[in-house]
């Protein structure tokens, strides 16, 4: 169903922007090229996936097609909302002019204005240029947001406690190492006291990770990296031969986990300690709203802890966060989360504005949010998938210390 309404969508959008083009060129044969261009995109997305079906194998020529059809299709979204705002103009205006009995013989709509559609294609050629910067650029301006949270019954010891969390990886996606090299020795270079790894290490199969585990087995903070599942590290976007192969598949990831150092929690919790002070990390497996597994228990999770104590919780998708988490008894100071990833392309002003398509499927999908007293914090992604790029929401690096409020 989702598929028909986007293909819908397409064609809609498609439609206007051919009538507008159509509108604009008159009688020159330029029209011609444009809807011939527009159909090559399309087609020729359907034809990679078609030729590399397996989303686990990285294609360049499918994640260009990818790339190439966002472009143009985001063009003719926004040169369509933006003639759509000159159609409304040209209504208005018709309809008085017909009520005022001042129509011309040119019929009830006045022609549209070259000015303004000449406009609307200089606008539409932004989002065109982004997507494909952010293709061969974007997709590796790895970016350090660092915080300072402050919470009244923060242990004394954890005065000044440094985390830095990554999420989404995808490893699958890379296609180039010296970038990743350089964006694994910028987390290492945080100097943190811990490393939260909040999921999707892998696209679809643990065979992804071959060739990485050293690389990201150099991760290192004082008190080591931490880790949780992601919906996409479970095996299920791929096709097995059994069951029992899908399960292999998930043993070998948490095996190569293990081997990098990393601590994999399974629905469960380890204690920070600091003397007398400690510090819960809560890990709970994926669990999504909608359409996404529910694999994770968070009572099973949250055994053996108390209210009083102080908890920061992996959880992979925020969804979970209003669902079961921020009015919990068991008092979560700190979720933090990935899974979005800004939905890779948006519009960032620090201060001023954050826009993102992310914000039509999740309440909550990149920063911070607050209720009860707890905080949420959605990390934009370390790497990408899909769309094989980052315009405007780039991939992020996390770090957050923790502050003892004082009165």
């Amino acid at each position: 169903m989702r598929w028909i309404i986007a293909i819908v969508l397409v064609i809609i959008f498609e439609i206007y922007s051919f009538q507008l083009i159509r509108t604009l060129s008159k009688d020159h044969w330029w029209k011609w090229i444009y809807l011939a261009v527009s159909v090559a995109v399309f087609a020729n997305l359907i034809l990679q996936f078609y030729l590399n079906p397996d989303r686990s194998v990285i294609c360049g020529a499918r994640d260009f097609a990818i790339t190439l059809f966002l472009a143009f299709f985001l063009a003719k979204v926004v040169f369509t909302l933006f003639m759509l705002g000159e159609d409304i103009y040209r209504l208005l205006a018709g309809t008085y002019q017909k009520i005022a009995g001042a129509g011309t013989d040119s019929g009830f709509l006045p022609s549209r204005r070259k000015f303004v559609s000449m406009i609307g294609l200089g606008i539409a050629a932004l989002p065109f240029g982004a997507i494909l910067y952010g293709a061969f650029k974007g997709k590796y301006d790895y970016q350090v947001r660092e915080y300072e949270l402050s919470f009244k019954d923060l242990p004394d010891a954890f005065d000044g406690y440094k985390i830095t969390q990554i999420s989404d990886v995808h490893v699958g996606s890379f296609d180039d190492r010296e970038e990743v090299e350089y964006a694994v020795d910028l987390v290492n270079k945080q100097n943190s006291d811990i490393i939260l790894f909040t999921g999707d290490l892998v696209n679809n199969v643990t065979a992804e990770m071959y060739g990485w585990e050293s690389l990201f087995g150099s991760l290192t903070a004082k008190d080591g990296v931490f880790s949780t599942l992601g919906n996409h590290d479970y095996g299920d976007y791929a096709e097995w031969e059994t069951p029992a192969a899908k399960e292999a598949n998930l043993r070998e990831l948490q095996d190569i986990q293990a081997k990098m150092g990393w601590r994999l929690l399974m629905d469960e919790n380890v204690s920070i300690d600091r003397g007398a002070d400690s510090l819960k990390v809560v890990g709970v497996q994926n669990w999504g709203g909608g359409r996404f597994p529910k694999y994770g228990d968070l009572e099973k999770a949250s055994r053996g802890l108390q209210p009083t104590d102080f908890k920061v919780l992996l959880s992979h998708d925020p969804t979970h966060w209003d669902a079961q988490v921020k009015e919990s008894d068991t008092n979560f100071h700190l979720t933090l989360s990935g899974h979005t990833h800004g939905m890779q392309m948006g519009i960032e002003i620090p201060g001023f504005i954050k826009l993102s398509p992310a914000w039509f499927v999740y309440k909550k999908w990149a920063g911070f949010y607050k209720q009860y007293g707890r905080f949420l914090y959605v990390n934009r992604g370390f790497g990408f998938l899909g769309y094989s790029g980052r315009a405007g929401i780039w991939p992020e690096i996390t770090v957050i210390t923790l502050k003892k409020e004082t009165v």
